[in-house]
C-alpha cells in the first residue's frame, strides 16, 4: 500500500492537492524536475520537492499587485505544523499589503542557541570536565546536525522522536541525546525561552540498554597484576600509567578521578586523599596500605602538581586507553574495560562481606540505586557463606552422629 502511494505521488500533476502531515512529506517524490504540491485545507500553502529530495515549504496568495510567492523555509528547518502556521501568516499578509517577508523571520532562539547557554550556564556550573566531555560530544554528534538550525517553538515531539529513532542502533547514545534534549528545554522553560510544558521529549520510551558487567576473578587479577610487572620492567608501559591502573584496581575509583589526582590532595597522615572533580562532588577516599605503597614508587617530577604526570612538563596523563588495550592484551584479557576493575573492586568488597551501603560510599555513588547492581553478586556472596557454615555444622552433625 505503502509503494502505491508513493507512485501515485509522483505521477500526480503539480496542482494535486494534499493533506500536508509529517507523514505525507516524507513520502513525497518529485521525477523529471520539481514538482510543488498544495495542502488541501489551506489554499497556497504547499511544499516544493526537487529530485534531489530537498523540500521547501511554500506560500503562493494574490493581492492588489498580482500572484506572490514565498519560501517559508526548508522542511527540517520547519515542520509541518509550523510551516502551517507560518503560512497562514504570510498568506494574511500578502492579502493586507503588508511585506510577507517579516512572517519569514527566524522564530526567536534555535536549539543550537539554546545548547551554547546549556554548556556555558548549566553543564559548566554542574558537572566535571569529564561529564560535560560527554555532554558535549552527544551535542555536537547527534543533537545539533539533526536539530540545530531548528527554532525551538519548531520541535515538537516528532523531532525529538525521530532523533532517538535514528540513533536506535546505539541504545547508550540515543537515550542520552533525549535526556540532554530534555533536560535543555526543561531549562529553556526556566529562562523563559519556551512556554511551560512544551517539552518535546516527553513520553518518549527509552531504549534498553543491556548492561555489560564484567568482573575479574582471582586468577585474572594474578594475570593483570603479572601483566603490569612485565611492562614496568620492560618499559612497554608509561610507570605513571601503570601505577594509575593499580590504583583504579586498589581502590575502585573511576579512570578521570585517579587522573585528575593531584598530590596536595594526597594525605597520608590522614590516611585518604581527596578526589576534587568526583563525578558525584569531591569525596575522601581512604588511603589503604597497598595503595599507599603504589603512590610511594610514583616518581614525581619537579613543579609537576599532579600524581599521574604526562609527559610535558607540569602536564598530567590525559588516558589511559592506549596503555590499558597493551596491558590487557598482554594478560590476555581483550573483553575487560578500564570501568571493569570498578566493578571487580565492587564483587570483591561484596565477597569479603562488606555491605551494600559501605560499597556505595566506596564507590562514591551518589544513591543506593547504583550500587543496587550489584545486589546479584550479594546475594551470591551469601549463599556461599550459607554454604561454608551449613557445610561446617553439617560435618559436625555428622561426626555426632
Amino acid at each position: 500500500m505503502d509503494f502505491l502511494f508513493d507512485y501515485v505521488v509522483i505521477v500526480m500533476s503539480k496542482r494535486n492537492r494534499i493533506a500536508i502531515s509529517r507523514r505525507a512529506v516524507d513520502r513525497l517524490r518529485a521525477a523529471g524536475g520539481d514538482a510543488i504540491f498544495w495542502d488541501r485545507d489551506l489554499p497556497g500553502f504547499g511544499v516544493r520537492v526537487y529530485p534531489s529530495g530537498r523540500k521547501v515549504y511554500v506560500v503562493q496568495a494574490r493581492a492588489g499587485g498580482g500572484p506572490r510567492r514565498v519560501s517559508l523555509g526548508a522542511d527540517g528547518e520547519l515542520t509541518p505544523e509550523r510551516a502551517r502556521k507560518r503560512a497562514a501568516s504570510v498568506i494574511a499578509r500578502i492579502k493586507a499589503g503588508q511585506d510577507p517577508e517579516a512572517a519569514c523571520a527566524p522564530d526567536g532562539p534555535t536549539v543550537a542557541d539554546l545548547a551554547e547557554r546549556y554548556m556555558r550556564v548549566h553543564v559548566a556550573a554542574s558537572c566535571n570536565a569529564h561529564t560535560a566531555g560527554i555532554y558535549r560530544g552527544s551535542l555536537e554528534n547527534h543533537i545539533l546536525p539533526a536539530l540545530g538550525a531548528m527554532p525551538l517553538g519548531a520541535v515538537g515531539h516528532a523531532e525529538a522522536e525521530a532523533l532517538h529513532r535514528r540513533l536506535g542502533a546505539t541504545p547508550r547514545a540515543a537515550n542520552r541525546a533525549v535526556a540532554i534534549l530534555a533536560k535543555m528545554f526543561s531549562l529553556a522553560e526556566q529562562w523563559g525561552m519556551t512556554p511551560e510544558g512544551g517539552n518535546p521529549c516527553r513520553s518518549i520510551r527509552k531504549y534498553r540498554e543491556g548492561r555489560r558487567e564484567r568482573f575479574l576473578s582471582r586468577a585474572e587479577y594474578r594475570r593483570l597484576g603479572a601483566a603490569l610487572a612485565e611492562a614496568e620492567a620492560d618499559g612497554s608501559a608509561s610507570p605513571h600509567a601503570v601505577a594509575a591502573l593499580r590504583l583504579l584496581m586498589l581502590t575502585g575509583c573511576r579512570s578521570s578521578e585517579i587522573l585528575t589526582l593531584r598530590w596536595d590532595d594526597v594525605d597520608r597522615a590522614a590516611g585518604e586523599f581527596r578526589l576534587r572533580d568526583g563525578k558525584t562532588g569531591a569525596r575522601m577516599v581512604p588511603l589503604t596500605p597497598t595503595a599507599e605503597a603504589v603512590l610511594a614508587g610514583i616518581a614525581r617530577p619537579p613543579g609537576n602538581p599532579w600524581v599521574i604526570a604526562g609527559r610535558r612538563p607540569a602536564s598530567r596523563l590525559a588516558s589511559l586507553t592506549a596503555e590499558w588495550h597493551r596491558i590487557r592484551a598482554r594478560a590476555g584479557l581483550d573483553d575487560v574495560r578500564i570501568h571493569d576493575l570498578r566493578h571487580s573492586y565492587a564483587t570483591r568488597a561484596l565477597s569479603a562481606g562488606e555491605s551494600l551501603s559501605t560499597i556505595g560510599r566506596l564507590l562514591g555513588h551518589a544513591d543506593i540505586q547504583s550500587t543496587l547492581r550489584y545486589a546479584h553478586a550479594a546475594r551470591d556472596a551469601e549463599k556461599d557463606s550459607a554454604a561454608r557454615v551449613g557445610g561446617s555444622i553439617g560435618a559436625d552433625i555428622s561426626r555426632a552422629a
